[in-house]
C-alpha cells in the first residue's frame, strides 16, 4: 500500500502565494503544544495568529513537514517552528479569505513507531465494528468524524 503526502502544505503554499499576488497579507492560525516553537506570551487558548507576510517574516519556508521563519515580537527576534499539521487556517488579513484545516498533531519518529501497534489494533477494531451492523440497521463508522476542509470567510 502506498501512502500519499498530505495536501495541506501544498494548499498553504498556494494560498500564501495567492495572498501575495493580490497584495494581501497572509496570516496563519496555529495550534500550539510542546512541538511548536513560538513566543508563548502571544499564545491564547493554545493558538497563535502569525503574520507570515514578506515584511513580517524573514526566510519563510513552508515545506511538507514544517513552517519555519524568523520574526520580531516586541523588537525581539524569534525563530518560529510550526508543524504543518498544526496549522488551523491561513487567511488574508485584509479580506478574511482563506481556508481552515483539521489539526493533525505532530508526532516524533519514536511516537510514530510506538503508535504503529496501537494504530493496527484500532484498525482491527474499526474493521470489526464496520463488519457488524449498528443498532439503527446502518453501517457503523466507529464514531470517527470525517476528515475535510472548510472555507473561512
Amino acid at each position: 500500500m502506498t501512502t500519499t503526502t498530505s495536501t495541506k502544505p501544498y494548499l498553504l503554499r498556494a494560498l500564501y502565494e495567492w495572498c501575495l499576488d493580490n497584495n494581501q497579507t497572509p496570516h496563519i492560525v496555529a495550534w500550539v503544544n510542546e512541538h511548536t516553537r513560538v513566543p508563548m506570551q502571544y499564545v491564547r487558548d493554545n493558538e497563535i495568529v502569525l503574520n507570515i507576510g514578506t515584511i513580517a517574516s524573514h526566510a519563510l519556508t513552508i515545506d511538507n513537514e514544517w513552517i519555519h521563519f524568523s520574526a520580531r515580537f516586541g523588537g525581539v527576534a524569534h525563530e518560529i517552528w510550526i508543524p504543518v499539521g498544526h496549522v488551523v487556517s491561513i487567511f488574508a488579513r485584509e479580506s478574511g479569505e482563506g481556508m481552515g484545516f483539521e489539526v493533525e498533531p505532530y508526532q516524533t519518529d519514536s511516537e510514530k513507531k510506538g503508535g504503529d501497534a496501537l494504530h493496527l489494533v484500532e484498525k482491527e477494531q474499526q474493521q470489526t465494528e464496520a463488519d457488524s451492523p449498528s443498532e439503527d440497521g446502518g453501517e457503523n463508522n466507529g464514531g470517527k468524524p470525517k476528515k475535510g476542509l472548510k472555507l473561512v470567510k
